[in-house]
């Protein structure tokens, strides 16, 4: 009796088989089992539509930078701290905080009471002296005095003139100019203030150039060199850059830190950077044309490179390429593409060589970014 219950379960298991089977490869599903029903075909319309999207963009030629990486510190291009030349009371103050000034302009105005008294009375001699000279002179060329008389008041006219300059000079200190064109710290002065010379009156900073200071490994100084290319950003500006020139490489190797200060001008004709400001900075080194590619466009396969290159047919075909460089987005093609091969930019996960793609092409860039190929952040 057993013998029998467990033949006709096994005849109700195997029937139940047989009908999901029947099921699953009814109309429209025999393509599962690799059979023509359902017209899932290559050459068919539902073939066609089964075909993924990609994206394709040209091999183009590009321009590959090769670059050293650093961070500066921003520095006017001439800067200083204003102080008074002499001990005097501060009788005006010509400026506000934060102004732009010219060279010459003047500043600050010291009390000058006495000088102006002194100027006055080197004027009286001066004028007096030279009254005498020219009298003696008409005497001596009519032969009425002696030439000793005449040296004697060319002597005084010189003194009087040379007296006249000494206080000219000291009412010139009494002035204090802006020594060039630039912009005004906070004055730490007022109407009225005693000032010596170790007082601060206030600060200038010529920032029409920047001068940015950074630190490389001495390994690279062999690629430092005054006119390479500089691109810098700071965080306060963000994605905009500032372009400058390397002036000058220092003299001297850290011997602690065995790096080498690098300085370069950066033109700051908006006064967008200041001193003082923390700069990552990109030295360009090299540059050359290469052929490119979308970096995404490239994969691996162990130790080897390839892309999908789209031929005229709409196949998607896998080649095998060697690489340069690689950085921001960019991969350099050294060997196995030509200028103009259609490479799959995206989608590239859903496709296996031979397979019929569609495209949406879109246009390269028109040039590759600069690539590092060294990238040293040393401190400073």
């Amino acid at each position: 009796m057993k013998n029998g219950l467990i033949i006709v379960t096994a005849a109700a298991l195997l029937g139940g088989v047989a009908g999901y089977l029947a099921h699953d490869t009814g109309p429209g599903q025999s393509d599962r089992a690799g059979g023509p029903a359902g017209g899932m075909g290559a050459g068919s319309p539902a073939g066609a539509r089964a075909a993924p999207l990609v994206v394709a963009k040209p091999a183009r030629f590009g321009e590959i930078s090769e670059t050293v990486e650093a961070i500066g510190t921003a520095q006017a291009n001439e800067s200083l701290t204003l102080t008074a030349k002499v001990t005097d009371t501060v009788r005006r103050v010509n400026f506000e905080d934060g102004e732009f000034v010219e060279a010459g302009a003047v500043l600050i105005e010291l009390t000058n009471e006495e000088e102006e008294a002194l100027l006055e009375e080197a004027r009286a001699n001066l004028e007096d002296a030279e009254n005498q000279l020219r009298r003696f002179e008409d005497l001596a060329a009519r032969g009425l005095t002696s030439e000793s008389e005449l040296d004697v008041a060319t002597s005084r006219a010189a003194a009087s003139a040379a007296r006249l300059d000494t206080v000219l000079a000291r009412l010139q200190d009494r002035l204090i100019l802006a020594p060039f064109d630039g912009l005004l710290g906070f004055r730490g002065v007022s109407p009225g203030t005693l000032v010596t010379p170790s007082t601060p009156i206030t600060t200038v900073d010529d920032t029409s150039t920047i001068k940015l200071d950074f630190t490389v490994p001495e390994t690279f100084l062999s690629v430092m060199s005054p006119g390479a290319r500089v691109m810098a950003q700071s965080a306060s500006w963000g994605e905009r850059t500032f372009a400058g020139v390397v002036r000058t490489v220092g003299s001297r190797v850290d011997p602690v830190t065995r790096a080498v200060v690098v300085r370069a001008h950066i033109p700051n004709e908006d006064r967008a950077l200041r001193p003082g400001m923390l700069l990552t900075v990109r030295v360009i080194t090299a540059e050359r044309r290469a052929l490119v590619v979308d970096e995404g466009a490239v994969f691996q396969v162990g130790a080897q490179a390839y892309v999908y290159r789209v031929g005229e047919d709409g196949l998607a075909h896998q080649r095998e390429v060697e690489l340069g460089a690689r950085r921001f987005g960019i991969a350099e093609i050294t060997a196995g593409l030509q200028e103009g091969d259609l490479i799959v930019t995206e989608g590239i996960v859903k496709l296996r060589d031979g397979a019929r793609v569609r495209l949406q092409v879109t246009e390269p860039e028109v040039s590759a970014r600069p690539q590092d190929s060294t990238q040293p952040r040393p401190a400073g």
